[in-house]
């Protein structure tokens, strides 16, 4: 079994900081990337930021600048470091891992619950 479990999201007024952990455990060989999705009432879900197991980064054009990505492979975490957070950010913020688990021979998206993120005008 392998769980992916988000946390610290919350309330915060424009201009504010959030950071954003989640954790993969369980029978994990390997995790190739890891990334941050949001999904905002009426919307479909959208890519934040992706980091891969070297470290290269992606982000969604309306983070750049504001949102920075960072993971520790030995712990199979990833945290999301959201500033200058505006109330279009307002989201349920989602933790992905793409692995491979104990097992099998394949690679696996696997999601957490999510965790809400609101931001105040």
């Amino acid at each position: 079994q392998v769980q992916v479990v988000e946390s610290g999201g919350g309330l915060v007024q424009a201009g504010g900081s959030l950071r954003l952990s989640c954790a993969a455990s369980g029978n994990i060989v390997i995790i190739n990337y890891m990334g941050w999705y949001r999904q905002a009432p009426g919307k479909e879900r959208e890519l934040v930021a992706q980091i891969t197991g070297d470290g290269s980064t992606n982000y969604a054009d309306a983070v750049k600048d504001r949102f920075t990505i960072s993971r520790d492979n030995a712990k199979n975490t990833v945290n999301l470091q959201m500033n200058g957070l505006k109330p279009e950010d307002t989201a349920v913020y989602y933790c992905a891992a793409n692995l491979r688990q104990g097992g099998t021979a394949w690679w696996k998206n696997y999601w957490g619950r999510g965790t809400q993120v609101t931001v105040s005008a």
